[in-house]
């Protein structure tokens, strides 16, 4: 058996180091000490920390031995920091569909409440379960559409035009969408400011038309973090337009992740291919033009134009489970 000379020097040097130390440390408490007439000047002289060396001191008064100035391995504290085995399987399952630790703590938080992980928690339970990182098998599945009927989930997002959309004009114009998970329909609202007042009658106005058109009534909705949404830090939803309108149709507000705009990629899919099909190098002589342009290829996009994730198949396809 092979004995490690760098750990039994390291043995050698506590012992008589902590030996000298409560030698000294006796002469103190008995006022005998010819040099520290305070426990402070003691432990300031000899650079120790009091907590430590009291802990390894009334170790040694408790043992009586050498061997319990030894510094020992930290006992296991699994139980105390690992979670129940039925939180750590549901973690290991949605990470499989490729979910990362945010994501998994919002879909965790609605039934588990008090005791869900926190993000840095689900990383130490994926690194546990060696799953930390992503698989090409997790991220195929992640790419694969979640939801299974319309209207589990809305994406909205708003996009800025550029001024150049309108000839010899300079006006701000903006469009907001709102766009279906499951069957990528979309509709758009031109607008020409993105506060949360006008934003909530536009995004009204966009439920309106996919109810009134294809049936499509919201469960959820998933937006980024910008003011005109409100705030997921706050719990009256009251003064925000948008946040009161949500509370007021029973539809459950989500935020994408801080930064990372690929949360909510379905919409900004849609605002590429909008930029693509229709604006890019392209202006409208006034506001009503480019406005009846935008609706026609909504109606184009909706139900004539192939969709490459659904088969090449138009979105209303999703809807009505026929060929158009």
């Amino acid at each position: 058996m092979r004995i490690n000379t760098q750990d039994l020097t390291l043995q050698r040097n506590y012992l008589q180091k902590y030996q000298f130390l409560i030698a000294e440390y006796e002469l103190v408490k008995k006022k005998l000490h010819p040099k520290f007439r305070y426990a402070k000047d003691f432990y300031h002289h000899n650079d120790t920390c009091p907590q430590s060396f009291l802990k390894y001191y009334n170790r040694f008064k408790q043992d009586k031995s050498l061997s319990s100035l030894i510094p020992a391995k930290r006992g296991p504290r699994y139980k105390t920091r690992r979670f129940l085995p039925f939180i750590e399987e549901r973690v290991r399952k949605l990470r499989e569909l490729g979910n990362n630790r945010y994501e998994i703590v919002d879909i965790l938080k609605p039934s588990l409440k008090k005791h869900t992980p926190s993000p840095s928690g689900v990383y130490n339970i994926l690194k546990r379960l060696s799953i930390n990182c992503l698989t090409k098998p997790m991220e195929k599945e992640k790419r694969k559409i979640i939801k299974t009927r319309a209207g589990q989930l809305g994406h909205i997002d708003c996009h800025h035009l550029a001024k150049s959309v309108l000839a010899n004009q300079s006006i701000k114009l903006y469009l907001v969408c709102v766009l279906d998970d499951y069957s990528r329909l979309a509709w758009a609202e031109l607008v020409e400011d993105i506060t949360a007042l006008t934003v909530m009658f536009a995004t009204l106005k966009c439920f309106n038309y996919l109810y009134s058109q294809y049936q499509i009534k919201f469960e959820e909705v998933l937006t980024d973090n910008g003011p005109e949404f409100g705030s997921r830090y706050t719990q009256n939803k009251s003064p925000n337009p948008f946040e009161r309108m949500l509370v007021e149709m029973a539809i459950k507000h989500r935020y994408t992740r801080p930064y990372r705009p690929q949360t909510n990629g379905k919409v900004e899919r849609f605002w590429k291919t909008l930029e693509d099909d229709v604006l890019a190098e392209t202006s409208f002589e006034t506001k009503d033009n480019l406005k009846q342009e935008i609706l026609d290829y909504l109606v184009y996009y909706n139900e004539h134009r192939p969709h490459q994730s659904l088969g090449n198949k138009p979105p209303v396809t999703q809807i009505y489970q026929r060929n158009v």
